[in-house]
């Protein structure tokens, strides 16, 4: 993570406070979320903030396959529910943040999407031709929506002046429809093929692997101005605060999009889905800041001894039988993923580069792409990953060194086409290789394998995070903060009871190594990473966490995958699921231990929570965890959530109930409303940043700051604490004035605070200067 502490200027003051995310799609419309309003705005938060409100594909469960950018998805209620929910927002006080997503759009339902349609239709004399980023020299418009089957065109038909292929339908161009559907086919402006076909030879750039999702040419002035004028316009009437871009990083040039997009929405709270990696900083962009996964990594790594890196790596090695080196294992995922995921991406980069032969051209640029350390480089910018990339690649393959160093003096050139579309892949690789692919592999301490993490650095320092969070409060103090998004691996709960294991490697080597015998699995990384799951989320219902082996497995990508199932691994894998409800013994020494490791689990919930809620940026929480929540990957993490509870408890709250740290959640409700209401109420104190050390024998188990007059205090490592003594006369100096702590009450009189008595109540606690309001808020 980055510590450099440089100020930016670039965006506005934004209006935006603290957000809360709610995924909208047909079955939990405009209307209902309206309905929301009361409860979001007596949570604290002063903004709404919405996945994609533009027409989606038809059934759209996330939006992110907008197929008109001219209007408000019908199937979420369309412009009048839109009315309706900022009418409601308005009435208790809360704006609204939008997703957009102007990387790609969605193709794979033809007849939603009028462009690609008549794109389909005309072909190159579309008017929507320059819309997509179609190679149209390499002939008709490949699409790999047929069966794998020879036979496959035989099931064309002719209807209605259209080719059907079972349910999807297809346009004819004009003057092209007599004859048989295969004649019909044959003059088109497109050519249906079967899908294993698109990995390899696709025309279009895509969204990642993603076949549906066809990129878009926003860097034409014309394509921005027809994809964005809806939510331009919103934005100059008021109607929005702020913009979240989805996927920067797949865009030609995401600087200039960037300036186009302040320049069209100059007042607007604006941030990116940037993924930065490991020390890497967010490029001097006019935004405002990322979606929140560097603050991910640094909060959520405070709770996860560093002290147990070897035992977890020797634990690792013991399971699986050999040493696993996390750049050699991201190397040949990434490897793989341009190889062959993308292989229609690295062939039209490799036509590029006419100097170099064509399949040492393809093995270059997929060498410099798996080592490339980063996303992506942003031409001119960049160039020392582009060396390091360069000098990777050649100490794995240094056979291609003529290649390599004709590739890279073509790349180091940001007018070459080719430099302008590497880093549109380089991006695609790191995303699914790593990811999508590698985190499944890898599965030392699955806590790690977080979107924006790095699972090689085991565990944040509070020295690290102190600097992190100092400097984010110089450059990018509106960036968002956030512990769980619809793309997290795990929720934050989840991954903060794992973060107990490190606490426990011993015993945890001892127990899995059992269970993994009892129940035994040929692929014993991933049964590593099944058994971490099922601790970190238990109790979870059987067919969840079934769910989850399938997909997680598939994305691994080493004992079955997406493309070829293996039928008897994936039984072997079903079993040991079944295992863990079904055996004599199995299931009640998981309930037992997850029971043992849940209390100190919740003390790493509370205190990684507060620790977000309260660092520099913007806060958001994802719908429903504001309550314990044990999602996993989507689709899991967009279960519907039960908003009536949450009310009747904060309501309970709110009539004076101190919660216990218990099952209920209510003690992180608590944590979250009294953390964002103090924000909202009394901006002033959260304009600074500056360490507060603990002195006293368990002072290392402390993490405080002071924010300019709000003090957080979280607890770390709570079992060591335990083992330990507690906190014995460890205090904490705060200042002379009485300080009063927003979730409980208490006033503290200042000076050397005993920890003893600060957190006698719960695991956390939120100072503020004693005044009525405070008061009345706690």
């Amino acid at each position: 993570m980055s510590d450099t502490p440089r100020s930016h200027a670039h965006a506005p003051a934004p209006r935006v406070g603290a957000t809360y995310r709610v995924q909208v799609r047909p079955g939990f419309d405009l209307d209902t979320t309206a309905a929301l309003a009361d409860y979001l705005a007596a949570l604290g938060v002063t903004h709404l903030y919405s996945a994609p409100l533009l027409t989606a594909t038809p059934g759209s469960a996330h939006g992110y396959d907008v197929v008109d950018h001219r209007a408000v998805n019908p199937e979420l209620g369309g412009e009048a529910a839109r009315a309706r929910l900022l009418a409601a927002l308005r009435a208790t006080g809360l704006g609204l943040v939008v997703d957009i997503v102007p990387n790609h759009a969605g193709v794979a339902v033809p007849a939603a999407n009028p462009a690609w349609w008549d794109v389909l239709r005309r072909g190159r004399g579309s008017a929507y031709a320059n819309w997509f980023d179609v190679d149209w020299d390499r002939g008709r418009l490949l699409l790999p929506a047929l069966a794998d089957s020879p036979a496959a065109l035989d099931d064309l038909t002719l209807a209605d002046g259209e080719l059907r292929y079972h349910e999807h339908r297809f346009p004819v161009a004009d003057g092209t429809g007599d004859g048989t559907p295969r004649e019909v086919h044959d003059r088109q402006h497109y050519e249906l093929v079967s899908w294993r076909r698109g990995d390899a030879e696709l025309t279009y750039r895509r969204f990642f692997a993603v076949s549906g999702l066809a990129g878009l040419r926003v860097e034409d002035p014309e394509v921005f101005a027809a994809t964005h004028e809806l939510v331009l316009r919103w934005a100059a009437a008021g109607e929005i605060d702020g913009i979240r871009v989805d996927h920067p990083d797949g865009l030609r040039d995401p600087a200039g999009y960037l300036a186009r997009l302040r320049a069209a929405a100059p007042d607007a709270w604006l941030i990116v889905e940037k993924i930065l990696e490991y020390g890497e900083e967010l490029p001097d962009w006019p935004v405002h800041g990322t979606t929140g996964y560097d603050a991910l990594v640094a909060a959520g790594g405070l709770f996860v001894d560093p002290d147990a890196e070897g035992d977890f790596t020797a634990l690792d090695t013991h399971l699986t039988g050999r040493r696993t080196s996390w750049q050699d294992l991201t190397h040949d995922t990434k490897l793989e993923a341009a190889t062959r995921l993308l292989s229609a991406e690295l062939t039209r980069l490799a036509a590029l580069a006419g100097d170099v032969e064509r399949d040492a051209a393809r093995a270059g640029l997929a060498e410099l792409a798996a080592a490339f350390a980063v996303y992506r480089g942003y031409p001119p910018h960049g160039a020392r990953h582009l060396a390091a990339a360069r000098a990777e690649a050649g100490r794995r393959r240094p056979d291609l060194t003529a290649a390599l160093d004709a590739l890279t003096r073509r790349l180091r050139d940001p007018d070459d086409e080719l430099a302008r579309r590497f880093p549109q892949f380089t991006g695609a690789v790191m995303a699914k290789g790593v990811e999508d692919t590698a985190f499944y592999r890898w599965s030392r301490f699955v806590a790690l394998n977080e979107v924006g993490g790095s699972p090689a650095h085991f565990g944040v320092p509070p020295a690290e995070f102190h600097r992190f969070a100092a400097a984010r409060q110089v450059r990018w103090p509106a960036s968002m903060t956030t512990l769980s998004t619809h793309d997290t691996k795990r929720s934050e709960d989840v991954r903060a009871r794992l973060a107990v294991l490190s606490e426990l490697p011993g015993r945890w080597a001892d127990l899995v190594t059992r269970w993994a015998d009892r129940a035994p699995l040929p692929d014993p990384a991933f049964a590593h990473l099944l058994w971490q799951t099922a601790v970190g989320a238990w109790p979870i219902e059987r067919e969840r966490l079934h769910a989850y082996a399938e997909k997680a497995a598939r994305e691994a990508s080493v004992s079955t995958s997406w493309a070829d199932p293996d039928p008897a691994f994936e039984d072997a894998m079903h079993a040991v699921v079944d295992a863990m409800y079904d055996d004599p013994r199995l299931p009640a020494e998981l309930t037992a231990f997850a029971d043992e490791i849940t209390p100190a689990g919740w003390s790493n919930s509370l205190g990684q929570k507060l620790v977000q809620l309260a660092m520099p940026g913007i806060p958001d929480t994802y719908q429903g965890t504001e309550l314990w929540d044990n999602s996993l990957v989507d689709p899991d993490n967009r279960r519907p959530v039960d908003f009536a509870v949450r009310r009747e408890m904060l309501a309970r709250l709110d009539a004076g109930a101190t919660p216990p740290v218990d099952a209920s959640g209510a003690a992180k409700l608590l944590v979250v409303s009294r953390t964002l209401r103090l924000r909202r109420d009394r901006p002033e104190l959260f304009t600074g940043y500056r360490p507060v050390p603990a002195q006293g024998p368990a002072g290392r188990h402390a993490l405080a700051f002071d924010r300019g007059g709000a003090i957080a205090v979280a607890t770390r490592l709570p079992l060591g604490l335990a083992r330990a003594g507690g906190w014995g006369d460890t205090t904490l100096s705060l200042p002379v004035h009485e300080m009063t702590d927003v979730f409980t009450g208490r006033v503290h009189g200042g000076g050397q605070t005993p920890l003893a008595d600060l957190l006698a109540t719960y695991p956390v606690a939120l100072l503020a200067p004693t005044t009525e309001s405070v008061e009345a808020s706690s």
